[in-house]
């Protein structure tokens, strides 16, 4: 009897297990389930009235925030990366996405910042954008993010050349769903220089197959360590390096490529405006960055001396991106420009050079997406209570009549200044900290931040004093007329993330770490 009780307890205990197991290994789908899931979203959008289309995108991307969640938590467990072959055929017949910590916490705070700021300026899209093409700006959207998530799992390269695409058109069509001649003439700006930037590319992946034959980065990888231990190629893998470089660089808006950006920026919708700003341009970089790790290797990028360039052009966008700034008169294009300064800061870090460099660039990545969508949402909270301008010359008490929406703006504005407990001081900490590690720069790197942090006080605390100048006909009110519940509850997430990732900062750089010592 007691046999029998011990065979039937190990019976269940093995099938306990197994099915454990089994539910582990589905989360492995999550990522490829998420794309799916975006694009089917998108597609029924285009077919459903405005409203229907909203909540389905939102509710899409929440479900997908939190399979993105739980494979991160599998990965965290696992402490390692795992490939997922499309339709379980391998290359070069399938394509395949590799998922890891790195990608996964990219993909996490890409799909919330999506999230909060779709909603955060939801108000905005609803009025700016013609009832008539609502659908298709949430079609739009979804298409957006799979772009933006391939870009972050894909392994193969011309299936990352033709999510740039993606990106770019569907990036033109959410500033141009706002119909003026302003967003008309910003995109047609913006749809050129992205072009230039993804043929750039194009030619560069056309080299690489050519040389090795592989579209896969770990087999091109492999078969370039080859050519230059035999001395191979040395010519054409230098300029594949320089045309990657300065088409990413183009269409992420590295100084001087970043004329299209205060345009298509400013006069976009909110939302829109948060999009491209938080995430668009940070799409490009993380590729950049696959590309420089698991594709040429970084033992070779080193050698080209590609990363000084980087460095001068960043530390040159963190200047002259905020004198622009300063000389602004545009509220939206001012936080515009502060972007391109903030780019500076990514490529700064790029450009020092190192896992501890690249770990500073990529958690600029995270502080500046959860920074400047909020800037730009408090805009168009702003622009409701001042008869829809953006000049600052008739936002003057827009912070008074809407004082959630100013607070919130001090609040992102002190990060972007690098004041302490606030993201934006731990990124020029972790950058001045990255240089000193690899001794690379240290003195310039140091000063560059230094003069950045006053350049950015010197716009920010104006346009903070503009917002708030006491004015006879302003009444202080904590929200506006109409309260935007949907903009509070994004607004109070970013501020919680701006501070998490001052004061919890550690946390973040020791998964960023752990995920880049398995990235390449």
């Amino acid at each position: 009897m007691i046999g029998i009780m011990n065979l039937a307890f190990n019976y269940d205990v093995t099938k306990i297990l197994s099915s454990h197991y089994d539910i582990v290994n589905f989360v492995q789908n999550f990522p490829f389930f998420t794309i799916i899931l975006s694009l089917f979203t998108g597609v029924l959008c285009a077919a459903l009235k405005p409203k229907s289309a909203r909540n389905l995108c939102i509710g899409s991307l929440s479900i997908i925030f939190v399979m993105t969640i739980m494979t991160l938590l599998y990965c965290i467990e696992t402490g390692d990366y795992y490939i997922y072959m499309m339709a379980h055929f391998p290359a070069p017949w399938g394509n395949e996405i590799r998922i890891g910590i790195l990608e996964l916490l990219l993909a996490s705070c890409f799909t919330l910042v999506m999230i909060l700021s779709l909603i955060g300026g939801l108000r905005h899209v609803m009025h700016d954008v013609p009832e008539d093409k609502l659908n298709y700006y949430f079609l739009m959207i979804n298409l957006l993010y799979v772009s933006l998530i391939a870009l972050v799992y894909t392994n193969d390269i011309f299936t990352a050349y033709v999510f740039i695409e993606i990106n770019t058109l569907t990036s033109c069509a959410i500033v141009m769903l706002k119909k003026s001649k302003e967003t008309l003439v910003a995109t047609m700006r913006y749809l050129i220089m992205s072009l230039l930037g993804s043929g750039l590319v194009l030619i560069s992946i056309s080299m690489l197959y050519d040389i090795t034959g592989h579209l896969l980065m770990s087999n091109i990888k492999e078969a370039l360590i080859g050519s230059i231990a035999l001395g191979k190629y040395d010519v054409p893998i230098e300029m594949i390096i320089c045309l990657f470089a300065i088409g990413l660089g183009i269409k992420s808006a590295l100084y001087p490529f970043h004329s299209w950006l205060p345009d298509a920026h400013g006069s976009s919708t909110s939302s829109s405006s948060a999009i491209l700003s938080g995430l668009v341009l940070k799409g490009y970089i993380v590729l950049l960055i696959k590309l420089f790790y698991r594709t040429i290797g970084m033992n070779v990028i080193a050698n080209s001396k590609v990363l000084n360039i980087l460095f001068v052009l960043g530390v040159i966008a963190m200047t002259i991106g905020s004198i622009k700034a300063i000389k602004e008169k545009d509220l939206k294009k001012m936080i515009a420009y502060s972007s391109v300064a903030q780019i500076g800061y990514i490529y700064l870090g790029i450009g020092i050079g190192g896992n501890y460099g690249m770990a500073a660039a990529i958690f600029q990545i995270f502080a500046h997406a959860f920074t400047k969508p909020m800037l730009f949402n408090c805009a168009g909270a702003f622009m409701d209570v001042s008869n829809g301008s953006k000049k600052f010359v008739d936002l003057q008490g827009a912070a008074r009549r809407n004082l959630f929406a100013g607070i919130a703006f001090v609040i992102g504005a002190l990060s972007m200044i690098g004041i302490p407990l606030f993201a934006g001081f731990t990124v020029k900490y972790y950058l001045a900290s990255a240089a000193l590690s690899v001794n690379n720069n240290v003195i310039l790197t140091c000063v560059a931040l230094i003069i950045s942090a006053v350049l950015n006080a010197v716009y920010y605390v104006p346009a903070i004093m503009v917002l708030f100048k006491k004015n006879d006909k302003d009444k202080i009110s904590l929200f506006s007329n109409e309260p935007d519940i949907l903009f509070i509850i994004s607004t109070i997430v970013f501020i919680v993330f701006n501070f998490l990732l001052g004061i919890g900062s550690p946390i973040f750089m020791n998964l960023i770490n752990q995920g880049i010592s398995i990235f390449a």
